[in-house]
């Protein structure tokens, strides 16, 4: 899943891709590098960000996702807290709701996940992005974020959401410490063996910045993201949210290959 930020102030590449033509031009470029799909936000949601107006973020969006879907195909993703943004971005061709919020973000935002009858992705975050990093605190990260997913997929259910339209983020870097964050990359198998579909988010995050302190541009840490995105394939992981598609997609079939490789070694051993 490439990330596609069409806001001013995104931690990364906020301001990049603002304008329709930029985006637009990336989106291609995204889907050229590897792509399988399009995450599309008009909100940042960095620490210590601000909400952004639903009208805002309506005229982010929208141009950029019909501009997009007049020349490919490829699956878009939007990537909001909003009802009325999902909504109108499911109209113009979105086919996946990824909600920060885990659909609380509003009264209707269930209703609404209902009613849009595509996958959606419901994310664990302690606080908002204005305040989760303030002192985030967990007597057990894994524990906790894997209860509070459940009870929002169980939630999104009895709203009449379908079990396989339902998607896990652990919101890696939303509401959390390094240990934290390192105590859930550890146990992704976990999430993985719930049954429901995990998207991990990690790209050029500031965990890798809390490792490696010389990290603070976040073009700096795509070798930690790298390290990151492994994990989540090894542990089960369905998806993976990232800003470097080409080098997500090499590391990967890297992976790929040297598991090929040891396979049947493997298989003649058990004979």
């Amino acid at each position: 899943m490439g990330v596609l930020n069409v806001t001013p102030d995104s931690f990364s590449d906020g301001g990049r891709f603002a304008e329709r033509d930029t985006a637009l031009a990336q989106a291609l470029a995204l889907v050229a590098a590897g792509a399988d799909m399009l995450d599309i936000g008009g909100e940042s949601t960095r620490p210590g960000a601000a909400p952004t107006a639903e009208a805002v973020e309506l005229a982010r969006v929208l141009p950029v996702i019909t501009a997009i879907r007049a020349v490919s195909d490829v699956p878009l993703s939007i990537d909001t807290r909003k009802p009325a943004v999902a909504r109108a971005a499911v109209a113009a061709g979105a086919v996946m709701w990824n909600d920060i919020s885990a659909l609380t973000g509003a009264p209707d935002s269930l209703a609404t996940a209902a009613e849009l009858n595509t996958p959606v992705v419901l994310m664990h975050m302690q606080g908002d992005p204005r305040t989760m990093q303030d002192n985030p605190r967990y007597a057990d990260p894994v524990g906790e974020v894997l209860a509070y997913l459940s009870a929002r997929a169980e939630a999104a259910m009895a709203a009449g959401v379908r079990r396989e339209d339902i998607w896990f983020d652990p919101g890696i870097g939303f509401g959390k410490r390094l240990q934290h964050n390192l105590a859930l990359l550890a146990n992704l198998d976990r999430l993985a063996a719930s049954g429901f579909p995990v998207l991990l988010g990690v790209s050029r995050k500031r965990t890798v910045l809390h490792i490696d302190s010389t990290a603070i541009d976040p073009n700096d840490r795509i070798g930690g993201s790298l390290a990151m995105a492994l994990q989540g394939a090894a542990s089960g992981v369905t998806a993976l949210r990232v800003h470097d598609v080409r080098q997500t997609v090499q590391a990967l079939a890297v992976q790929a290959a040297i598991a090929a490789a040891r396979a049947p070694e493997a298989a003649g051993a058990s004979d």
